[in-house]
């Protein structure tokens, strides 16, 4: 068996308006409000969930890029048990893993949602609903088509 990844197809080259349409939600994300740090720390929790590797490896490295400690990265699939993150990191890091996991609890999430509220306007709360959605699209194309991760160092 080949420890070698390969796609199954390049769906960016096949669709390429699609994937610049998809870039361009991306733009719009970065110039929000949210902060590049709040924006990994959710695609980089997302992306564990849904076991995407090609975009936890991206994210995880641009939270380094950013200065960000091993410990709160590694501490990502607890976050409820540490200390780490401040209460809008925490409300953010809620709302990603509700809008994750819908499948999983159809009830109410209004908890979630008032906890928002405390830490974020309304056009944040839309911002980070649409980023979460699109990290979601990210991970379903990089598990789908197989997109690889290239064995380097981490800084």
């Amino acid at each position: 068996m080949s420890n070698t990844i390969v796609p199954r197809l390049t769906w960016a080259k096949i669709a390429p308006k699609a994937f610049q349409a998809m870039i361009g939600v991306n733009g719009a994300i970065e110039s929000s409000t949210l902060g590049k740090v709040l924006v990994d720390l959710v695609f980089a929790r997302v992306s564990q969930i849904n076991g995407c590797a090609h975009c936890l490896d991206m994210h995880v490295r641009d939270l380094r890029h950013q200065g960000e400690d091993w410990q709160r990265i590694n501490s990502l699939p607890t976050w409820r048990e540490v200390n780490f993150f401040s209460e809008r990191e925490r409300a953010a890091l809620a709302w990603a893993e509700t809008l994750t996991r819908l499948a999983d609890r159809h009830e109410d999430r209004d908890a979630e949602f008032e906890a928002l509220q405390a830490h974020f306007s309304e056009l944040e709360i839309v911002e980070l609903s649409i980023a979460i959605a699109q990290i979601n699209a990210w991970n379903r194309l990089g598990v789908g088509m197989r997109s690889p991760v290239a064995a380097k160092a981490m800084p």
